[in-house]
């Protein structure tokens, strides 16, 4: 699985900075051995580069702890440990020392993180990169002593998770680094962040195996919950419960005496709030907080954490995969809020309530209608009045929702019609239930109106006319091709990601499916303007992307063909929509 995510990469122009070989000696010694952090902890994740204050940004947060990203070596064969690889920013006190001790003054602590996608992926993280198990034990002792710090993380993803001789090596310099602990009386965790599917591990698994093998105490499996690249549509909080659940057998089995609590107490969770790197499928709303805290709290799990604080805030609605804003309307430090009081030995959950629709689906001949029960629950806390809206229905149909309000624990009916001009597709409507407080869960129902789709117009989708118009973007080729004599190229750049497009007018408030042959490195096929949808694939031969998507009340659309950054050239053929 390729993450390109936020947690899983770092500038390049940190990563490529230069730093000497050796070991890392601490400059400064700490007065007293750390204090353990809390059972339950709520430790976002910042990013340490953009020359922002830890201490300054977590306080106007509300936030009492920190996991600080990331620490890896300037290159690869280097034994030297630098915050992004950068010579300039060493591990040392002068390098986020005050800000620690001002973190520590409040009340809380900082998780100092090493690895990172960028470190895995060129063979800068400390134990790929470095051959000696007693220096990458020295480095992470040092570091240990230099900032005083209670627990370690280690992200581990992309090539470090194959690289069977850094796994070996990490734990075996992480058990020596427990037994140095142990002897000189101080208390070490240590968390291994690993990306995750949504019913638990894959190759992140054999880690832990590792570890286990070689006597190196695991403390809490932090599973990355986002950046899922499977092509699916996600409900956020649902995919972190179904992930954590198939993380808790797999640990059962590699630590059969510990009880089902000891197990759930070694997991930790990072979140992505807004709209991750794959798009508005991945989608951690504001209402998912609430819902994951609820569920962090009744599982009694170790972690709570997202990335990154520096995204907390609602500046670019709409927009996926920044590092300064989540992408979702939100008010600023929303998920900080909602998260801050996970921190601490017991953690309240507040009023809470889920959203059921039965039956969840209905097919209709036009001019036909439709009913189903909506059914509430209180999930914690007290019951709440639940009012309900309803969205997505197409032209020609009605949908509402009797009674519009109800205490949460009640039911109410749903009702839909249709005209004898609806238009025939299959339409996703979302019932939302809201609460005064703000809390907010939704339930899918899908219509489907019976008959034959209209079939939109991509004009000159199998490029036989030998031009690109009225495509923007790529070039024509005549090898590969699907089909013909013509294909349409288009060629990213190593910092660039590089896109054809053609604009559509479709009815509006409809069901489509773009198809696209495509072939070449995470080539992607998508629409985005009034409506958001995509897929991709990585193989190297001809493949055919499918994407179903509904058209807004306008039906303009844009249809695009897209190459990743930093890949091979891509090429697509015979792209229709229907």
């Amino acid at each position: 699985m390729r993450r390109r995510s936020h947690l899983s990469r770092l500038s390049a122009v940190l990563a490529a900075a230069a730093a000497p070989l050796g070991v890392l000696v601490a400059t400064a010694a700490p007065a007293h051995a750390a204090t353990p952090l809390p059972d339950h902890v709520f430790a976002p994740y910042f990013e340490s580069w953009n020359g922002q204050s830890p201490a300054a940004m977590a306080q106007e947060a509300g936030v009492k702890h920190l996991t600080m990203a990331f620490l890896q070596t300037a290159s690869s064969g280097s034994c030297t440990v630098l915050w992004n690889g950068d010579a300039g920013l060493p591990v040392s006190d002068s390098t986020f020392g005050a800000d620690f001790r001002t973190i520590r003054s409040r009340g809380g602590d900082v998780i100092p993180s090493f690895g990172g996608y960028t470190a895995d992926h060129n063979g800068t993280e400390i134990a790929d990169s470095c051959t000696n198990v007693d220096q990458i034990a020295a480095a992470y002792e040092s570091l240990i002593t230099t900032y005083d710090v209670p627990r370690l993380d280690l992200d581990i993803e992309d090539n470090s998770l194959t690289n069977s001789a850094g796994i070996d090596r990490r734990n075996k310099a992480i058990k020596k680094v427990q037994d140095w602990a142990a002897a000189n009386g101080r208390q070490l965790q240590i968390s291994y962040t690993l990306p995750t599917t949504t019913s638990g591990l894959a190759s992140g698994l054999d880690v832990l195996q590792n570890a286990v093998s070689n006597g190196a105490k695991v403390d809490v499996v932090n599973l990355m919950t986002f950046d899922y690249y499977d092509n699916a549509t996600h409900e956020m909080a649902q995919d972190t419960e179904t992930a954590a659940a198939g993380l808790v057998s797999q640990l059962a089995s590699l630590y059969p005496d510990k009880t089902q609590q000891q197990l759930w107490g070694m997991v930790g969770v990072t979140e992505m709030p807004g709209i991750d790197d794959f798009g508005a499928a991945e989608t951690f709303t504001t209402a998912d907080a609430t819902t994951v805290y609820n569920w962090a709290v009744s599982k009694g799990i170790n972690l709570l954490s997202f990335w990154a604080l520096q995204r907390d805030n609602g500046s670019c609605p709409g927009t996926g995969a920044q590092d300064t804003c989540s992408g979702i309307p939100q008010d600023n430090w929303y998920f900080s809020h909602t998260f801050a009081p996970f921190s601490g030995g017991t953690p309240v959950p507040g009023n809470d309530f889920s959203v059921s629709a039965s039956p969840a689906s209905a097919s209709v001949d036009p001019g036909g209608s439709a009913t189903a029960k909506v059914t509430t629950a209180v999930t914690s806390g007290a019951a709440q009045q639940v009012s309900f809206s309803v969205s997505g229905a197409p032209g020609g149909v009605t949908a509402s929702v009797s009674p519009a309000t109800v205490q949460a624990g009640d039911s109410a009916n749903l009702s839909i019609t249709t005209t004898a001009a609806t238009q025939p597709g299959v339409y996703p409507l979302t019932i939302t239930g809201t609460t005064p407080d703000g809390g907010s869960h939704t339930a899918t129902y899908t219509l489907t109106v019976n008959g034959t789709s209209p079939t939109g117009s991509v004009v000159n989708g199998n490029f036989e006319t030998g031009a690109l118009s009225p495509w923007s973007g790529g070039t024509i080729v005549s090898s590969p091709v699907h089909s013909g004599s013509h294909a349409l190229q288009v060629a990213p750049t190593a910092s660039t990601t590089g896109e054809a497009a053609q604009n559509l007018t479709l009815a509006p408030n409809h069901a489509y499916t773009l198809t696209a042959w495509v072939q070449g490195g995470y080539a992607y096929a998508g629409v985005r303007g009034g409506a958001t949808a995509s897929s991709w694939t990585p193989n190297s031969s001809w493949t055919k992307l499918t994407v179903p998507f509904t058209t807004g009340s306008s039906g303009a659309v844009t249809v695009y063909i897209h190459g990743w950054y930093g890949q091979s050239p891509i090429y697509a053929d015979d792209i229709s929509v229907s």
